[in-house]
């Protein structure tokens, strides 16, 4: 009979795993929702309700698979990125859309993102098992590896050198702004994070308010969207992922999406279009180029994000990635619940709280879930759900709802001096991002570098 406590657990899991993946299917849908501003806010409440381990790790699993696979659904039919992961995935769209077979690159990259995510998930728990008796010395040297991974990512990021420069900046507006709330002892955290995740909103209302720039973001009239009929080429509910890819594309999905399980410190992004470029010049016809390179490259934005986020969490409990530091940073440091010491470089997360086998199995429900809720839906009911998204949906009050979560978040942890730090860091944060490439990965790699690297450097040349 089996142990009434691992039955509780595995209850949780299931019940947090399908909120997440039914949650973050629909927020899938609609364009523009970044996975920081989206998933990071929600699963950082989760943790803050007291969800158990189990119930947090696969929320956050089940939601960032499951929205990787509706992402593509207005990238597809409607010719704008779900997310900042479809950019790479939106030209090729286009020209398929444009060809008027929208249907076919929308199950190609659905498809594609299924089938990595099952991949992707066994061997990232395997890299990361093999890392981990490296764990002590890579977490006694976290300062330095976290100064060189900031470096590193910003270099590949859109404002390459600009941003490698903006890296000493930003450090020291952070540490000013430590300083200032701890003269009125205030720790805070959570505020940084949430102001970084939220740059992009903070600036764009600022923009809005502001005649100089409004003018730029005025439209003489509504968008117009034209969305193709729907073929249905299978039979049933659930289709079968290997029988709408053919054997080539199945082959590179899965090359693909084993390579970018292996890899944690690179930009998401860079990855995704690094290795399409790669299964790209490898196919001559152009037809099946596009439709190849599709499912490959969605395939790669789940397995990126299931290895950068499982390989840190399970092998150090150190977010060492721009996705640990990014949407998967609650999952790390979400005082006064699970922390991360900045002076010793210790941890106390679900990196200790979750053992290899469970990481193992809880993350192989989450993408199950996810699959059984948005995998169907997508292929099924895409067109739809794009209609009903485009036609009815205000994306105006999803963005209140995220941006009245961030401030009872940012007041509960720190009263106004939180709310301040969160305006101060968004505005700052969006607008380097925006003007000068400066993302958000960088900026939360930015982040740690304040709380770990620089108090080391402090103690070093004390």
């Amino acid at each position: 009979m089996m142990d009434p406590a691992l039955l509780s657990q595995i209850f949780y899991a299931g019940v947090m795993g399908l909120i997440g993946a039914v949650v973050f299917a629909a927020i899938g849908l609609v364009s523009g929702t970044d996975e920081t501003t989206t998933l990071a806010p929600l699963t950082l409440l989760v943790v803050l309700l007291g969800v158990p381990p189990e119930g947090v790790f696969t929320f956050f699993l089940a939601g960032a698979v499951a929205k990787h696979m509706t992402h593509a659904v207005p990238t597809a039919l409607l010719g704008i990125p779900g997310d900042t992961m479809a950019t790479p995935l939106l030209q090729d769209a286009n020209v398929l859309r444009n060809l008027g077979v929208p249907h076919i690159a929308l199950r190609k990259m659905v498809s594609g993102a299924i089938i990595a995510a099952f991949i992707a998930v066994p061997l990232a728990v395997l890299f990361a098992v093999m890392l981990a008796p490296f764990g002590p010395t890579i977490t006694k040297a976290a300062p330095w590896i976290f100064v060189a991974a900031a470096v590193l990512i910003a270099y590949f990021s859109g404002g390459r050198w600009a941003s490698v420069a903006l890296l000493v900046p930003f450090v020291v507006l952070i540490i000013a702004l430590q300083t200032l709330t701890a003269k009125y002892n205030v720790k805070l955290s959570i505020s940084y994070f949430l102001g970084i995740a939220i740059g992009p909103l903070v600036a764009d209302l600022f923009s809005v308010i502001s005649p100089a720039d409004r003018t730029r973001m005025k439209r003489e009239s509504p968008r117009t969207f034209q969305l193709a009929p729907d073929v249905k080429g299978w039979s049933g509910y659930f289709p079968n992922p290997f029988k709408v890819l053919d054997r080539k594309q199945t082959g590179w999905t899965m090359a693909t999406a084993t390579v970018s399980s292996a890899t944690f410190v690179f930009s998401p992004v860079a990855m995704t279009v690094v290795l399409g470029e790669l299964v790209g010049s490898r196919i001559k016809h152009a037809y099946h180029r596009l439709t190849t390179v599709l499912a490959a490259r969605n395939g790669v934005t789940e397995a990126t994000y299931i290895a950068e986020a499982l390989i840190p969490l399970i092998a150090f409990g150190l977010p060492l990635s721009p996705v640990a530091a990014g949407p998967a940073a609650p999952l790390f440091n979400a005082p006064p619940r699970f922390t991360v010491d900045s002076v010793a470089g210790t941890s106390h997360n679900l990196h200790d709280l979750l053992s290899h086998w469970e990481f193992l199995g809880y993350g192989l429900l989450a993408v199950a879930l996810a699959a059984i809720v948005s995998y169907p839906f997508a292929m099924n009911f895409a067109r739809r759900a794009a209609l009903f998204v485009s036609r009815k949906v205000s994306h105006e009050a999803i963005i209140a709802t995220f941006i009245g979560l961030i401030f009872v978040i940012s007041i509960w942890e720190g009263q106004f001096l939180g709310l301040l730090v969160i305006m101060t860091m968004g505005l700052v944060g969006g607008l380097l991002s925006r003007i000068l490439g400066f993302n958000s990965g960088v900026q939360f790699m930015g982040y740690y570098t304040a709380v770990l690297t620089v108090p080391a450097l402090i103690k070093l040349f004390a």
